[in-house]
């Protein structure tokens, strides 16, 4: 089983998940200095283009095209990459990709397996699940392997162990590679890394990796990364397993010119990634000798139904969105309790999970619309947030209990008070004088029993005014209003 906490059907709702986080000052620090980074870094270089705008508009019409269009170019890249010596699995679900990857992994006796960052593995819980039926998955990404080692769970898409800082980093490889003298010099703690891998590099015969992109003209398959390990897992191995979505496809080989430009400055503010890797079937005597591509729908053919919703998938997983989040910045990622957090996660986890957990997520912004603004495709997050929310408002209506409910109770009775003037009067003379133990001598509410609590406990509250605008205002005409 993976951990609860990245179980949407298993962790809490976001408020609760979040209340321990926003109390951990190091880690809201951790979070904080790395999103400040990677934001300023993005605006530098997103600044020096000056056709930045249209080349975002590109590459958004270019994933809309991918997506009306991705029966098409599924089946060109399966005949293009299967011409090329690969061989196409497809998986409707994470069960059938994980008994796949298994079925591959079995037939080459493998007991280990090296893996290149891939969220999809995270998505469909493959570590764990390998690790039951006797195979060992090693991460190589740095940031994996800190949170392997350290038994921690990503909190970031593109940057893993964001919430990490170099000291805890440190205790972890000097316990888990028994490397007592080992400082915090990030030099010291690259090289014991590349060390603690190398072996795995030589000696596991098998890898596992993800896809930022799968050309459908030429079948080939594009993995960026920033440290080398990649091109190790795809290069040594005699074996190699990619696991990708099925909306990562892009029609053809020159769509690269626009994505690698808008993924790289997004994800992490370079005008290139380091390690661009790309490749197409078998080459006797040359890279892994099998090659086998697991395509995943996993709910994603349910959003593609949803004109609405369909938007979700042109992500890429560059993660701007987080950086740009002010709840995010708050929070971190675990608090969302999905491999997928921050913005993005908070659409895309319940409509995975077609609406049957995570209800909670799509209320866990702020609505700035500052995940709009930076995204390379031009999804439109809030947007899909409140038609999220909606859709959660209208699940919670037709169940039964929810008439039980105080707060549904309550908004129900506010609805009733707003549709009258008279009503609305009466209440707010009624509130007037039941908030006036609540109200301090400067006017402030500071704390409120009961539902009112959850406000006033992060806020002050201004009391409700001896006159209301619309007495003023009647006064007014009548001559009697107050200066």
């Amino acid at each position: 089983m993976i951990h609860p906490v990245m179980d949407p059907k298993l962790a809490p709702p976001f408020p609760q998940a979040a209340l321990p986080v926003l109390r951990n000052t190091q880690l809201r620090k951790n979070v904080a200095h790395a999103t400040d980074v990677i934001t300023a870094k993005r605006a530098r270089l997103v600044a020096e283009k000056s056709d930045w705008r249209a080349l975002r508009d590109s590459a958004s019409e270019l994933r809309m095209h991918v997506l009306e269009n991705l029966g098409t170019y599924l089946e060109q890249f399966e005949e293009r990459c299967t011409a090329a010596g690969g061989v196409v699995h497809w998986a409707a679900d994470a069960a059938e990709a994980r008994q796949i990857i298994l079925g591959i992994l079995r037939e080459e006796r493998a007991k280990e397996v090296i893996k290149i960052k891939t969220m999809t593995s995270a998505e469909i819980q493959l570590n764990p699940f390998l690790a039951t039926n006797g195979i060992q998955a090693h991460e190589t990404d740095l940031a994996e392997i800190i949170l392997q080692l350290g038994n921690d769970e990503p909190s970031h898409i593109v940057v893993p162990a964001l919430h990490v800082n170099r000291s805890q980093v440190r205790e972890i490889f000097a316990r888990r590679m028994d490397l007592p003298e080992l400082s915090d010099n990030p030099q010291e703690l690259t090289a014991a890394a590349r060390t603690y891998l190398r072996s795995k590099f030589l000696a596991v015969p098998s890898a596992i990796s993800g896809a930022n992109f799968l050309i459908a003209e030429t079948g080939g398959v594009a993995v960026v990364e920033s440290e080398g390990n990649g091109r190790m897992c795809l290069t040594l191995p005699r074996t190699m397993i990619t696991l990708a979505g099925i909306e990562k496809v892009i029609p053809r080989y020159q769509d690269l010119e626009i994505m690698l430009q808008v993924l790289a400055r997004s994800a992490t503010g370079e005008r290139m990634n380091p390690y661009t890797s790309l490749w197409t079937g078998v080459t006797k005597e040359d890279g892994p000798q099998n090659f086998h591509v697991v395509l995943l729908d996993n709910g994603r053919s349910e959003i593609l139904r949803n004109e609405r919703e369909r938007q979700t998938l042109k992500c890429i997983r560059c993660a701007a969105c987080m950086n740009a989040c002010p709840v995010y910045r708050q929070t971190g990622g675990h608090a969302y309790g999905s491999v997928y957090p921050g913005p993005i996660g908070a659409i895309l986890t319940p409509q995975l999970l077609k609406m049957e957990f995570a209800q909670s997520l799509p209320f866990a912004s702020s609505l700035c619309g500052a995940c709009y603004e930076v995204c390379p495709v031009k999804i439109n997050i809030p947007e899909s947030l409140i038609d999220l929310r909606a859709r959660v408002t209208d699940q919670e209506r037709q169940e039964e209990r929810r008439f039980f409910d105080p707060l549904y109770v309550g908004m129900r009775m506010a609805s009733k008070v707003f549709a009258s003037a008279g009503r609305f009067r009466a209440a707010q003379r009624m509130a007037r004088i039941g908030l006036k133990a609540f109200t301090g001598r400067d006017g402030w509410i500071r704390g409120l029993p009961g539902y009112g609590a959850r406000w006033t406990m992060t806020r002050d509250l201004r009391g409700i005014p001896e006159q209301s605008f619309r007495d003023w205002w009647t006064a007014r005409d009548n001559g009697k209003a107050k200066p």
